[in-house]
C-alpha cells in the first residue's frame, strides 16, 4: 500500500533527513479525563444505559479473552477466531452508537433497543460456540460464559475518578515500579478541561483523543524507580538493529491474538524484523521469512500500533480496514528511532527464550478493561525519568515523543503461548525476582521515538497525535501495547544469553 506524501515541520525535516522515503501504515494544561464505567455513576440505570440526557462516550463489553482459563491446544485457533468475531461485533455496534449518539443520550431506552440488546444477542451466539469448541475437545465446558454477553454504554463523567486504580500524582508505586517490573506514570490534576477534539474536524477520527488525554511532560515529577542489582544479577545487554519500518510493512492483523483473521486488530500495526508476518503466518512462514534486522540470525517479529498525526491530512488507508473504516485516520508517522535491547535480571542469570515464544505487553482494551494489564509508558527525550501511563506527553521544543515497552521477563518454562496469551509469561516482582514457577529470560525493552509537532487544540485546524486503537477504545494512550514473537536462531539466542549473563554489551 502506498502512502500519502506530507509536508513535515522544519524540525521533523532536520531530524529525519537521512531516513528512508515516506511510507504508509498511527505547559501543565490538562485536568484528568474521566470516564466512569457503566454501573458506577449515579446516572446509571439497571439496564446498562445512562439516564436521559447524560453523555455517553463508548461501548463497554467484558473482555472474554482475558477471562478464559484453559483452552485445549487443538481448539485455541478456533477459539481465537471466535474471540475476533466478538471484537468485530463491538466495532460494528460502536459505529451504530456513534451515528446515533445524540438520540441515545436523549432516550436511554433507544440505546438499549438499538445497541445493547442486539449486541448481547450476537455475543451470546459466539459465547455458546466458544463453550462448544472447548467441550468438543473433551475439556470441561466453561461455566457462566454467557453471563459475559451483556455490554453497557459508558458515561463521560469529568468530575469522577478513572476506572481501576488511581493513577494520579501518588498512583502507581509512588512513582516507581508497580511490582510488575514496569515503570508507571501519573496524572496531573491541574489546568483546564479539554473538549472532544474529534467531531470530524479536519480529518480527525471523531472519537478521540481529547485535550485531557495530554499533559505537559515538564509538569510531571520524576517517577522511575528500578530494582537494585543484587549478587548474581545478569547485567549485560544485547542490542538488535531492525530499522524503523522504512520499507513500510503495515497491516491490521494480529497473528498472536487472532490467527487466520484478516483485520483482527481493527487498527494498523508497524512491523520491524520479520517480513512474513500477517494473520495467516505459521511458525514455518516466520522461520523462512526475510528480516529487516542487521543480524540475519534474528528473524523475530516486533510490532505495535502505528502513531498518527490527526492534522486533516488523509493516509492511503483512509477507506481501508484498520484505517478509516475503523476510525483510525491521519498521517502515519515513521519513527525517527527504534531501539530493541534485551537486558538481564537484577537478581539472577537468564535462560534462553524458546523459539516462537509469543509475548504481548500492555492491553489494547485498557480503556474499558481497566489498567490491570496496561503497560503503556510515554515520555519525551530528555525527560525519560518521567513516564506516563494514561496520558500522551506534550514535549518542549527540541524534545521528541518516546514510547517504551518493557516486556514480561519471566517464563513458565514450558509454553510458548497460552489461552489468553498472557499467563505463560509474567512480570518480575518489585524486587526483580520472578514469581514462583517462572524463570528469568532476556527482557525485551523496546523504545520508539517520534519527531511529531506538539498538539494544537484550538482554532479551525486542530492537530494531535495518537496511537491507533479499537474504535471503542477512543485512541486512549493507556491502550498502547507491543507484540513480539521470538524467531532468533539457536546460535544467536545462546549469544544473547551469554552476553547478558557475563555482563557484556553485544550486538
Amino acid at each position: 500500500m502506498a502512502r500519502t506524501t506530507r509536508k513535515r515541520s522544519t524540525l521533523a525535516n532536520r531530524a529525519i533527513a537521512a531516513t528512508a522515503a515516506l511510507i504508509l501504515g498511527g505547559g501543565g494544561l490538562i485536568a484528568v479525563n474521566v470516564y466512569a464505567s457503566a454501573g458506577e455513576g449515579s446516572g446509571q440505570n439497571p439496564d446498562g444505559t445512562q439516564a436521559a440526557g447524560q453523555s455517553v462516550s463508548t461501548i463497554d463489553c467484558p473482555d472474554v479473552g482475558n477471562e478464559l482459563g484453559e483452552v485445549p491446544q487443538q481448539e485455541r485457533g478456533n477459539v481465537d477466531r471466535e474471540l475476533a468475531t466478538l471484537d468485530t461485533q463491538i466495532t460494528t455496534a460502536y459505529q451504530r452508537f456513534a451515528d446515533l449518539k445524540q438520540r441515545i443520550e436523549a432516550d436511554r431506552q433507544y440505546g438499549q433497543q438499538q445497541i445493547l440488546t442486539p449486541l448481547k444477542n450476537e455475543r451470546t451466539v459466539i459465547l455458546q460456540r466458544i463453550a462448544a469448541l472447548i467441550e468438543r475437545a473433551n475439556a470441561p465446558r466453561p461455566q457462566n460464559l454467557e453471563s459475559m454477553a451483556p455490554c453497557t454504554l459508558r458515561a463521560d463523567d469529568n468530575e469522577g475518578q478513572n476506572q481501576g486504580d488511581d493513577q494520579g500524582q501518588n498512583g502507581g508505586q509512588d512513582g516507581g515500579d508497580q511490582g510488575d517490573g514496569q515503570d508507571q506514570g501519573q496524572d496531573n490534576n491541574g489546568g483546564q478541561d479539554g473538549g472532544d477534539q474529534g467531531n470530524g474536524n479536519g480529518g480527525q477520527a471523531g472519537n478521540g483523543p481529547e485535550q485531557s488525554d495530554f499533559v505537559d511532560i515538564q509538569s510531571v515529577q520524576p517517577n522511575v524507580n528500578k530494582p537494585r542489582n543484587r549478587s548474581g544479577a545478569s547485567r549485560g545487554t544485547f542490542t538488535t538493529n531492525c530499522g524503523v519500518n522504512e520499507n513500510g510493512k503495515f497491516n491490521p492483523d494480529n497473528v498472536i491474538v487472532a490467527p487466520g483473521v484478516a483485520n483482527g486488530a481493527h487498527h494498523m500495526h508497524d512491523y520491524v524484523g520479520n517480513q512474513a508476518n500477517d494473520a495467516f503466518a505459521s511458525d514455518d512462514d516466520l522461520a523462512n521469512g526475510q528480516t529487516t534486522c542487521a543480524n540475519q540470525g534474528d528473524k523475530s517479529t516486533y510490532y505495535w500500533p502505528v502513531l498518527r498525526l490527526q492534522n486533516g491530512q488523509q493516509e492511503n488507508d483512509a477507506n481501508a480496514d484498520g484505517g478509516g473504516k475503523d476510525q483510525n485516520v491521519g498521517e502515519i508517522q515513521t519513527p525517527s528511532q527504534v531501539t530493541l535491547n534485551f537486558v538481564g535480571n537484577p537478581r539472577s542469570k537468564v535462560t534462553a527464550m524458546p523459539r516462537f515464544l509469543r509475548i504481548i505487553t500492555g492491553d489494547a482494551k485498557a480503556f474499558v478493561n481497566g489498567d490491570a494489564n496496561a503497560n503503556a509508558s510515554w515520555s519525551c527525550t530528555g525527560f525519560e525519568d518521567r513516564q506516563l501511563k494514561d496520558k500522551y506527553p506534550i514535549c518542549p521544543e527540541g524534545s521528541q515523543v518516546v514510547r517504551t515497552f518493557k516486556f514480561q521477563s519471566c517464563w513458565d518454562g514450558q509454553n510458548t503461548d497460552s489461552a489468553n496469551h498472557r499467563t505463560h509469561v509474567a512480570f518480575a516482582q518489585a524486587n526483580g525476582a520472578c514469581p514462583n514457577g517462572f524463570r528469568a529470560i532476556p527482557q525485551l525493552v523496546q523504545r520508539i521515538v517520534y519527531d511529531v509537532p506538539p498538539p494544537v487544540f484550538d482554532g479551525a485546524n486542530p492537530s494531535v497525535f495518537a496511537v491507533d486503537s479499537f474504535p471503542e477504545q477512543l485512541h486512549k494512550p493507556i491502550t498502547d501495547h507491543g507484540d513480539f514473537i521470538n524467531v532468533f536462531d539457536q546460535r544467536l539466542m545462546n549469544k544473547v544469553v551469554n552476553c547478558i549473563n557475563t555482563g557484556r554489551k553485544c550486538r
